[in-house]
């Protein structure tokens, strides 16, 4: 168990700290590094799904004005490390996938480098490519371990005895698209080299990690690499981890010593180079008796990866421990593919695994003429199913039912098709949410008295998410002392190490080293210290852990409207309550919370990446076509939570929230669509079409 602190600081509704520098231009973002003289690159990137380059032609390149250097297989530097063939950057001629860097161009303006690229002529010797994922494909292997190290499938029971013997059973397959990530802030990288030093400006989720990878990647110590991140146009996980441009910009910046160069990748390049969520294929199958409880779930899941470099989402961990059944089993399967590294998205595993059970839950609630919120806390476990452990915390069913209540559910005629408001068919949805909550270590902080102010330095970063605001706060609380007295220092490799901001983690393992660094601070100086005292602290181990089940959970409740003769879809109501330990600040945890829903909500019915099979390139590579929800698709997002003291999970008492909020939105969404048309769709996006068949 962990001491609480006891909050006045934290739980309190406070303005977020950058978001003034943010709305008048002020904060700098990596595009725009404080440093004079830039260069400008512009990538050249493989227009084949798979094979060589046999000629590359750069003379018109280096012919045009103001061109300073073009890079290539031929004469780009040999790097020390390429373990990882996705940051293998101009290495070999061959190529793995449509979009592939094969060149970089260096210019005084980045007009001149985007037109050089332009010019550089490329010959390839291309082999038939394979794009195309289905289930009864004969290559499909087991990957040794699912993101980032779960057991590849598990079995408990014999679920295919109880397949036969329930009394009601549902099996279906449910698919979700590919989808990427789409931060307003494209990723972008400045590097400049000095008397054999690097230091990068780069907008990421963990300046340590970029910093760890380029160090090994080019062959330095860590102390020859800073990295520079205080402000991150949102990220999602794509800037969870480096990519193959921040190697690119560092090799363009070492051909110019003590230049500045900048790469700002387009969107369309962001769609080839920075990682997406793989499409899945979900075999469900759920037994239980006329009553709902079930005696089986179990879930098969097929995606694809990268034949250079293999990521397996872990799509089916959440059914493991969901809900209480004797018999359960999960599988995953890959399909190794001439295309991208698939990488993190905002919830990884849990968001897209969540809507084939949740979609089928539904199916088996109107099967049995069950009420689907009732169906759910009828399955409610008292343990974890997979570990046995208890629960740290585990208020679902208050979710649910608080849910349940500001919704509106009561009274709620199940048939669907039944409800109408003159020409539109509405229905209504739920479906519930979870997401491990998780605290990394290696991560630490120093807290130090200056000029009458206490301040905390740790390496981690905002994406948007509120830290510059929160750290103060569990800061304030932890040193005993007002808030308008703390600062805090982030986004920089010159701070002590942070571990990347993902897995929902940030604020719990952050927070934790600061705590353990006010608390050495305050007992070594009490509460009268003298300028210039410092102490430092970091994450202690999680010892609760290996005892408990921790995670968040959460309710997700949708209204949709469908018009009965052109089938048009409207979400004209979203609303999730979540149960997520101590919330910190009550105005960036709703933006979190609303944020996740609207991207739920993007995913139920717009966002589908489109792949060309033949050329293996996704077509629809920009905002113009790949849809995703706006502020006019969310017209009434609302969030709630739950009161939740869970004193295992770190010393705020505090859950990621980050990620929650996508889960278990589509399969609502979906589930709501249903009932309102009668019509099942177990293939996302929802759209018109599907719902007019």
């Amino acid at each position: 168990m962990t001491d609480l602190l006891q909050p006045k600081a934290i739980g309190q509704d406070r303005v977020r700290r950058d978001g003034l520098d943010k709305v008048s231009g002020k904060a700098r973002y990596a595009n725009e590094a404080p440093i004079g003289n830039p260069a400008y690159c512009h990538l050249v990137q493989a227009e084949i799904a798979r094979g060589a380059v046999t000629t590359i032609d750069v003379t018109g390149a280096e012919a045009m004005p103001g061109v300073l250097a073009v890079l290539t297989h031929g004469n780009g530097e040999r790097l020390s490390s390429t373990e990882d063939k996705e940051l293998a950057v101009l290495q070999t001629g061959d190529i793995g996938f449509r979009g592939q860097i094969i060149g970089v161009v260096t210019a005084e303006s980045p007009e001149a480098a985007r037109q050089a690229a332009d010019l550089v002529r490329v010959e390839y010797s291309q082999q038939p490519h394979d794009v195309s994922l289905s289930a009864d494909r004969g290559d499909l292997y087991k990957p040794d371990k699912v993101n980032p190290s779960f057991d590849t499938d598990t079995s408990t029971g014999d679920v295919d005895a109880a397949m036969d013997s329930a009394e009601a059973t549902v099996t279906a397959t449910y698919t979700t698209a590919m989808y990427h990530n789409n931060p307003m802030e494209p990723h972008a990288t400045t590097a400049l080299w000095s008397d054999g030093d690097l230091i990068v400006w780069d907008s990421t989720q963990g300046v340590h990690a970029v910093r760890s990878t380029l160090a090994k990647v080019f062959g330095l110590h860590k102390e020859q690499v800073r990295v520079v991140c205080p402000y991150v146009g949102g990220g999602f996980g794509s800037k969870g981890m480096p990519h193959a441009h921040v190697v690119a910009a560092a090799m363009a910046a070492r051909a110019l010593p003590g230049r500045p160069v900048k790469l700002a990748l387009t969107r369309q390049q962001m769609f080839s180079l920075v990682g997406y969520r793989t499409p899945t294929i979900q075999r469900v199958r759920l037994a239980a008796d006329r009553a709902g409880r079930l005696s089986a779930i179990a879930l098969d899941v097929v995606e694809q990866t990268s034949r250079i470099k293999e990521f397996a989402e872990q799509t089916a961990v959440a059914t493991r421990m969901m809900y209480a059944a004797p018999n359960r089993a999960t599988s995953h399967r890959l399909a190794a593919l001439d295309v991208p590294v698939p990488s993190w998205m905002r919830a990884p595993g849990e968001c897209p695994g969540m809507f084939g059970p949740e979609v089928a839950l539904d199916e088996l609630a109107e099967q049995l003429g069950i009420d689907p919120v009732e169906l759910r806390i009828r399955n409610e476990p008292e343990r974890d199913p997979e570990t046995g452990n208890p629960f740290s915390s585990r208020n679902l069913v208050a979710c649910l039912r608080d849910g349940a209540e500001r919704f509106g559910w009561a009274g709620r005629d199940p048939r669907p098709g039944a409800r109408r408001d003159g020409e539109w068919l509405v229905g209504t949805g739920v479906a519930s949410s979870v997401y491990p909550t998780y605290r990394m270590p290696q991560s630490e902080a120093t807290i130090r008295f200056e000029n009458g102010r206490y301040v905390a330095e740790i390496g981690a970063a905002d994406l948007g998410t509120g830290t510059w605001t929160t750290l103060p706060q569990i800061a304030a609380d932890a040193l005993g002392v007002p808030l308008d007295q703390v600062d805090v220092r982030i986004g920089d490799t010159d701070y002590p190490i942070a571990s990347v901001a993902g897995g929902s983690s940030g604020t719990s393992t952050w927070g934790s080293a600061i705590v353990e660094a006010a608390n050495a601070f305050r007992d070594k100086y009490g509460s009268d210290p003298e300028d210039g005292e410092e102490a430092q602290g970091q994450v202690p181990e999680y010892q609760a852990k290996k005892r408990y089940a921790l995670y968040a959970f959460g309710a997700q409740f949708a209204e949709v409207r469908v018009h009965a003769d052109t089938g048009e879809i409207r979400v004209p109501r979203l609303l999730g309550v979540f149960a997520a330990g101590r919330i910190v600040n009550p105005r960036t945890a709703r933006s979190q919370f609303i944020g996740g829903m609207t991207m739920g909500m993007s995913m139920a019915l717009y966002e589908n990446s489109v792949l060309d099979p033949r050329t293996g390139h996704v077509v629809n590579h920009d905002f113009a076509e790949y849809h995703i929800a706006t502020c006019a698709d969310a017209a009434n997002v609302e969030a709630y939570w739950v009161d939740e003291h869970d004193p295992y999970v770190n010393p705020m008492g505090s859950k990621g929230i980050g990620e929650i909020g996508i889960v278990g939105t589509a399969a609502a969404i979906a589930n709501a669509a249903h009932h309102a048309t009668g019509v099942r769709v177990r293939d996302l996006p929802v759209t018109l079409d599907k719902l007019l068949s």
